[in-house]
């Protein structure tokens, strides 16, 4: 029988046939012995060969530009905490009256096991909380108010 081998990314035609009463072990149950020719000559490739040189890739679309951040509220105005996700509360980190800085956690929203940290968005002063731990909270929902 006739099979073609791929090795090390060269293919190769190899004859198999089978064994004789030679030595012992498998050939004397006449299981097959493969025949390899002393010089093995690859065969051509059945698949074309990739190009070597790169081709000319497509320009890429422009990524969309981010969403501009919220301006900062003239005159000290409050600023409604929205809730990015639906969830749960997990716990609350600040408490009405607490000064806090940009990017200080508020509170935590458990959503789709994962515990996702709600931070301010600029510094200011807890007015109010709208939450209580193990609320359920949708999209959009207002969590905290600062002032």
């Amino acid at each position: 029988m006739k099979y073609i081998v791929r090795m090390n990314q060269k293919v190769y035609e190899v004859d198999i046939e089978k064994a004789g009463a030679m030595g012992q072990g498998m050939m004397n149950q006449g299981m097959p012995m493969m025949a390899v020719p002393a010089q093995m000559a690859p065969m051509a490739p059945q698949m074309p060969q990739m190009p070597t040189m790169p081709m000319a890739a497509a320009p890429m679309p422009a990524a969309p530009a981010p969403a501009p951040a919220p301006a900062a509220p003239a005159g000290g105005a409050d600023v409604q905490v929205e809730c990015p996700m639906p969830g749960k509360v997990l716990s609350i980190t600040s408490s009405v009256g607490q000064s806090v800085n940009a990017g200080d956690c508020l509170l935590v929203v458990e959503a789709m096991k994962m515990e996702n940290e709600i931070v301010a968005p600029q510094a200011g002063v807890v007015k109010q909380i709208l939450v209580s731990q193990g609320t359920t909270v949708d999209t959009g929902d207002v969590l905290v108010v600062l002032n």
